[in-house]
């Protein structure tokens, strides 16, 4: 059996634990973190320009990172949570302990936890919550409590969750919005309104152009450091920049590579922050001819990755589908190698010398990746048409109908090696010994011994060439010297805002 317990001032500690990366300029990095130019102003409003604005505010029922980004762990909180390198944290738990056989999970609550309309939360809410993920297949997350048995309240503070078979990934699910609490029979529309139990509350939200929190005084743990977050979306990358020189805003998140130039000599910080962010060149491994291995390694091989993260500008390579965050990362870079003769005779041998291919691609993602792609491809003599289209249309086509030769989107997801152990997932990819390692990867209690069947598993699938993995994204933020405790890593997937201040000037 194991015990994790809450670490003090949990929230204040989220700038010391966050990995200090190197501005994208290449030269020494001021920390955003570190002790600002004037004193933190507890009346300040903090701005911050984001890209993706979420469709409702529904997470129970509505799936997107631009629902856990801003929702998770600043209005709704979970027994456990993620610090930015993907370590499990307690939150509205205490503390917590796994039986030796991985099946029961006993987590203690806090004390004084009420919910923002002003009722206590008790276990009873959290097995009601737990309960709506476990039988009811639309709210987020049901997939996830596949394997659970039964989640009771021993008591008012306690709550237990038993499984039919042990799950290394399950705590970690309780992470995301499948592990959130809400109050047991509240009738609050969540697609515009809400009742969690975080360090802020909503206060507005101005559709097309910004949503506003407050600080949330009640909270039950330390309070945040501003009065009010409002996060303006701009959608246009170019727009974002000059909004942030404009002083519009003290935080722009996703920066274009291509414009970080536009912030020299001013006193903003630029950071680049890690992700899961894996840049997938999907291939359709049942369809004539990706359904041919020598077909999918050229492609592979035709692909100068080096220069494609360079062209990018932010991200590192990836040979695998598991990004140093994730469990069961390795360096798979031995696998492939940027080799187009070698291409060309794969092709001749497979009998594909005049490939013609169809790369479906999201319009938002830009050109800049197919464009690489079509001059690689050309290359060793395959033909590559692009066909840009609407995220709905990539959804119905692609991902639903798998009707597509190539893909390209951003898997954003952590630990989301199990697409590749699923053979009706729209990679096409079947293959035993993987599913098979991955099923004993889950069940294995021991963490470690589970990523090594991970890696193992990770290796036959870039073996395979299930698919190629242009590059691990990084994400570049753009933050004023008046902003300490910004968070750099995975932020496109959640941004913790409690421990952030903004200053005065001196």
């Amino acid at each position: 059996m194991f015990r994790r317990t809450r670490r003090l001032a949990l929230i204040s500690a989220i700038a010391a634990t966050a990995v200090i990366l190197s501005a994208c300029t290449g030269t020494a990095a001021p920390d955003p973190g570190a002790t600002s130019p004037g004193k933190p102003d507890p009346d300040a409003t903090l701005q911050v320009g984001l890209v993706l604005e979420p469709t409702n505010l529904d997470i129970r029922h509505t799936s997107g990172a631009a629902l856990e980004q801003i929702l998770i762990d600043n209005i709704y909180e979970g027994l456990v949570s993620r610090t930015e390198d993907n370590e499990i944290e307690a939150r509205l738990a205490s503390d917590y302990e796994v039986s030796s056989d991985g099946l029961t999970y006993t987590f203690t609550l806090n004390d004084g936890i009420t919910f923002h309309n002003g009722t206590a939360l008790t276990s009873a809410d959290v097995v009601a919550s737990y309960e709506a993920v476990r039988t009811d297949a639309t709210v987020q997350g049901n997939a996830e409590f596949a394997d659970v048995a039964s989640i009771t309240a021993p008591d008012a503070a306690t709550v237990q969750i038993v499984l039919n078979k042990p799950n290394q990934n399950f705590l970690f699910s309780l992470t995301g919005p499948a592990g959130l609490v809400f109050q047991a029979g509240d009738t609050t529309d969540l697609k515009t309104a809400e009742n969690g139990t975080g360090p802020f509350t909503l206060t507005r939200w101005s559709k097309g152009n910004a949503i506003t929190f407050a600080r949330n005084d009640s909270y039950w743990g330390e309070k945040a450091g501003v009065a009010e977050v409002e996060f303006q979306y701009i959608p246009d990358f170019t727009a974002g920049v000059n909004t942030a020189l404009d002083g519009g805003v003290q935080v722009l998140t996703a920066v274009d590579p291509n414009l970080v130039s536009e912030f020299e000599g001013t006193d903003f910080t630029l950071t680049t922050g890690r992700t899961t962010d894996k840049a997938t060149l999907a291939f359709n491994n049942a369809k004539a001819p990706l359904d041919d291995v020598r077909v999918r390694e050229a492609l592979r091989l035709a692909i100068d990755h080096e220069a494609l993260v360079e062209a990018v500008g932010a991200g590192t390579t990836l040979y695998g589908p598991i990004p140093e965050l994730d469990p069961g990362y390795q360096d798979l870079s031995d696998v492939i190698s940027y080799d187009p003769e070698k291409a060309k005779a794969l092709l001749k041998e497979a009998g594909q010398e005049d490939l013609e291919l169809t790369l479906t691609i999201p319009s938002f993602y830009g050109t800049t990746v197919p464009k690489v792609l079509i001059s690689d491809f050309a290359k060793v003599g395959v033909t590559l048409e692009v066909e840009s289209v609407e995220f709905p249309a990539w959804l119905e086509d692609v991902y639903t109908n798998h009707d597509y030769d190539l893909s390209f989107v951003l898997h954003v997801e952590p630990r989301d090696f199990g697409n590749f152990a699923n053979p009706d997932y729209y990679f096409g990819y079947d293959n035993p010994e993987v599913q098979s390692l991955y099923t004993k990867a889950l069940e294995t209690v021991d963490a470690d011994e589970s990523a090594k069947l991970l890696a193992e598993a990770a290796k036959i699938v870039s073996e395979d060439h299930a698919a190629d993995w242009l590059y691990n994204g990084e994400t570049i933020t753009a933050v004023s010297p008046a902003v300490s405790g910004f968070p750099k890593d995975s932020i496109n997937s959640r941004i913790d805002l409690a421990g952030v201040t903004v200053s005065t000037e001196k």
